[in-house]
């Protein structure tokens, strides 16, 4: 064990926090996980109670508080109407040239009205898709919950993303309206967002309606009939201030969010209304201690599944303020962040590993010469945390004082799955043990939990409420890839490896299949391979991850050129571009390597394991299923 020193809690936080003992709290969850749940639920608002908490009679297709009606935005907003809530903060929000918008939780309820009445006027019904594809500005939570509102679901597509990401998401949604902005600010550039949405509207036939947010104000293309500006639809009667919120079933579909597989076309999550809103506002709550006064800071794009449960969502039931910040973590310079905490007095900070150590590089005087005395808790989310990181993050940014919650959870589950309580002792590097009602084991291929601090695989043994129910049109893919391994036991497949020390604390090492974890950000080798092949000069590629010690991974590719083609320095540049044009600038290599032939076993796959261990100079193992 690299780590023995274990980092307590202060007696302050301690006394004043809502959970004080964690054991008795899990163990009670585990034997009484349905009363667990119910207990929770009840916290929430239902326009119709349910009559089951749980039903699991369709493995591995699961319902929770079955019979139920809600919608997420009667307890996201409606019911703070009625409380203190009205008349508080709900969103401060930063673009990155600096300007600044608020809006109470009055006026919140008031634009995502507005919003819904939009997307009524202009034929969205109940369990439609629309797409979302817009920079981290306050119309995008305004629009995921105007969606919500009206029973519609959204598919909230990340701003960095390029036309053939896009485009394959909104065919997979069958989406007939698309929202987004003309553009976003990054690094003081403008992100044109319009211009790629057009082109992936010239590839995608379904949508009808675009409906565009003015940000940057640059000359965009609009096409009549098609594309309509949000400021104009809002001045028009159709906008009204006052929309009904639709009564939607437990299990009637929230959002979907797209998620990387190891097979090219990318996974739509479906998610539903009710386990979710129980899942991510108790989540939420208990493992960030979640007070009336805090000033909530999750720094994560509403793009990707953290955004949705713990900017958006999880907070927005609690009734808590939360930051938004546009831009760059180091724009213009790297004390952005320090300064933004100090001067809206931000008391928890919910980031990615790949942000901390991006800051980190510049040095503790950016961070000191700010006060950061507000914070009182730090959060860490997307990947493995290296004890070095977390250490800076806990001595120089919270100053000693500020536990660290180091969260574990996919898209898939909805929410955190392994996370400690801001008063669980902690160890760097370890996301330390399950949440309440999750039973967490590490296993070998047969299923058997191995020992103590023995490598093996990540599973969860009972679904959650926040989990997904399903992959969009494609229930048996839903079931072959997170149920079908350890199918007799009935065990959820995290695809991840870990191990699980003396102690009972959980540390993750990182995928077991071909997806790449890059800043936090997942992305297949399918999707980089196939946009490499895209390319003209390309006969075949293939991608893998290697350790990179700002992103967490770098991709490195390997490319087999068409006959004729030879491999040059400019290739290399045009193909790392031609990569980052096709998916987005998150995707784009590292480095690429010009090679005369891949390994690959007999059945074509390429060993991409045998890539990686040849890179980094280790034995590349049994390679006797190989072509000769």
């Amino acid at each position: 064990m690299s780590e023995q020193k274990l980092y307590m809690p202060s007696q302050t936080f301690i006394e004043n926090a809502e959970i004080k003992d964690y054991q008795s709290l899990y163990d009670y969850s585990i034997e009484n996980r349905e009363e667990f749940w119910n207990t929770e639920a009840q916290k929430l608002q239902w326009v119709t109670p349910y009559n089951a908490v749980f039903d699991y009679s369709e493995k591995p297709f699961f319902q929770w508080f079955k019979g139920g009606k809600t919608n997420i935005v009667l307890n996201a907003i409606d019911r703070h109407l009625h409380t203190s809530c009205l008349n508080k903060l709900a969103i401060i929000w930063e673009g990155e040239p600096g300007d600044v918008r608020t809006l109470s939780y009055h006026a919140l309820n008031r634009e995502v009205s507005k919003f819904a009445n939009i997307l009524k006027a202009m034929g969205v019904r109940k369990g439609d898709i629309v797409t979302i594809y817009m920079p981290q500005i306050p119309e995008l939570p305004i629009a995921m919950l105007a969606c919500a509102k009206i029973g519609a679901a959204h598919s909230v597509v990340y701003g960095g993303f390029s036309v053939e990401a896009l485009a394959a998401r909104i065919d997979d949604a069958k989406s007939r309206v698309l929202l987004t902005a003309d553009g976003g600010w990054r690094r003081g550039k403008i992100t044109d967002l319009k211009s790629i949405a057009n082109e992936a509207m010239r590839r995608s036939p379904t949508i009808e309606v675009c409906i565009t947010v003015k940000r940057t104000g640059h000359e965009v293309e609009m096409e009549n009939d098609r594309d309509f500006w949000y400021h104009d639809l809002s001045a028009l009667p159709i906008a009204s201030a006052k929309c009904e919120t639709e009564v939607m079933d437990s299990e009637d579909m929230l959002f979907i969010l797209y998620t990387s597989g190891t097979t090219g076309k990318p996974k739509g999550l479906v998610h539903t209304h009710g386990g979710y809103s129980v899942y991510t506002s108790t989540t939420h709550r208990y493992i960030f201690d979640i007070k009336d006064q805090d000033r909530y800071w999750c720094a994560a794009d509403p793009g990707w599944i953290t955004g949705h449960s713990y900017l958006v969502y999880g907070p927005l039931i609690n009734g808590t303020t939360i930051m938004m910040y546009e831009g760059a973590p180091n724009h213009p310079y790297p004390n952005r962040w320090w300064q933004m905490i100090e001067k809206y007095g931000v008391t928890i900070l919910y980031t990615s590993p790949t942000a901390i150590r991006g800051l980190m590089r510049f040095g503790d005087n950016w961070v000191k010469r700010h006060d950061l005395s507000t914070l009182r808790l730090l959060g860490s989310v997307g990947e493995p945390i290296n004890p070095e990181a977390w250490r800076w993050y806990h001595s120089i940014v919270g100053g000693g004082r500020c536990p660290i919650v180091d969260t574990w959870w996919q898209t898939e589950t909805g929410g955190c799955m392994i996370a400690p309580l801001p008063t669980t002792p902690l160890k760097p590097g370890s996301a330390s043990k399950p949440f309440f009602g999750n039973v967490v084991k590490v296993v070998d291929d047969g299923g058997n939990d191995v020992e103590a601090n023995e490598e093996g695989k990540l599973v969860i043994t009972h679904p959650s409420p926040g989990m997904a129910r399903t992959i969009l049109g494609d229930p048996e893919r839903w079931a072959q890839t997170y149920w079908s391994e350890f199918a007799e036991k009935g065990y959820y497949s995290a695809g991840d490896s870990a191990r699980i020390d003396e102690d009972g604390y959980i540390w993750i090492i990182g995928r077991l299949d071909d997806v790449i974890k890059v800043s936090g950000y997942r992305l297949g080798t399918a999707e980089v391979e196939s946009a490499l092949v895209s390319h003209s000069a390309v006969a075949e590629a293939a991608a893998i991850a290697l350790p990179h010690e700002l992103k967490g991974n770098a991709i490195h590719c390997f490319v087999l050129l068409k006959q004729g083609k030879t491999g040059s320095r400019e290739l290399e540049d045009e193909l790392k571009n031609h990569v980052a044009k096709e998916i987005g600038p998150i995707a784009k290599p590292d480095s690429i390597a010009f090679v005369d032939s891949l390994p690959k076993t007999r059945s074509g796959k390429i060993m991409r394991r045998v890539l990686k261990a040849r890179a980094q100079g280790l034995d590349v193992g049994d390679i006797s299923t190989l072509e000769e």
